[in-house]
């Protein structure tokens, strides 16, 4: 396939389109267009996108995007998950709460589900965790809690 040749003015163009998303405005920001109209600027918008080369190189510019992009919610989830569980350990070494917690944080911004009471939740839950994993390295699967009655009824 031969090599588009386009103007600076039209690359400017397809590049601005591609990150503005709006015909109109790449075009007053590629070409001089204070002096015009709102139409003008819009009909000269339509025509530079029914130039052939023009479409052929915003499909070159959107394709490259595209596997630059192929970033998803599901892929970012999956990854934090997989730091999440390295950090957790393989019962060889202490779990990186910090860095558990981190992952889990992160997790729950994608999914909107950043609130305070859910994180301190998660905090929670990552903290019962390490001290279990800390009283457990006897092997022992007991973890003993001593309760303090401070107060009045304390006998």
């Amino acid at each position: 396939m031969t090599e588009l040749k386009l103007t600076p003015k039209q690359e400017q163009f397809c590049q601005l389109y591609i990150e503005l998303g709006n015909a109109s405005e790449a075009y007053r920001q590629a070409y001089d267009a204070d002096s015009m109209s709102e139409n003008t600027v819009n009909r000269k918008a339509k025509e530079v996108l029914d130039n052939g080369k023009i479409t052929a190189r915003l499909e070159k510019i959107r394709k490259r995007h595209q596997s630059r992009h192929d970033v998803t919610v599901d892929t970012l989830l999956a990854e934090l998950e997989e730091a999440r569980r390295a950090a957790k350990g393989d019962g060889t070494r202490r779990p990186q709460a910090n860095v558990m917690l981190s992952a889990t944080m992160g997790k729950a911004k994608l999914l909107g589900l950043d609130r305070l009471s859910i994180l301190q939740a998660k905090r929670y839950e990552l903290e019962i965790e390490k001290i279990e994993a800390e009283n457990n390295e006897d092997d022992d699967n007991t973890v003993q809690i001593n309760i303090v009655r401070v107060g009045k009824d304390a006998n």
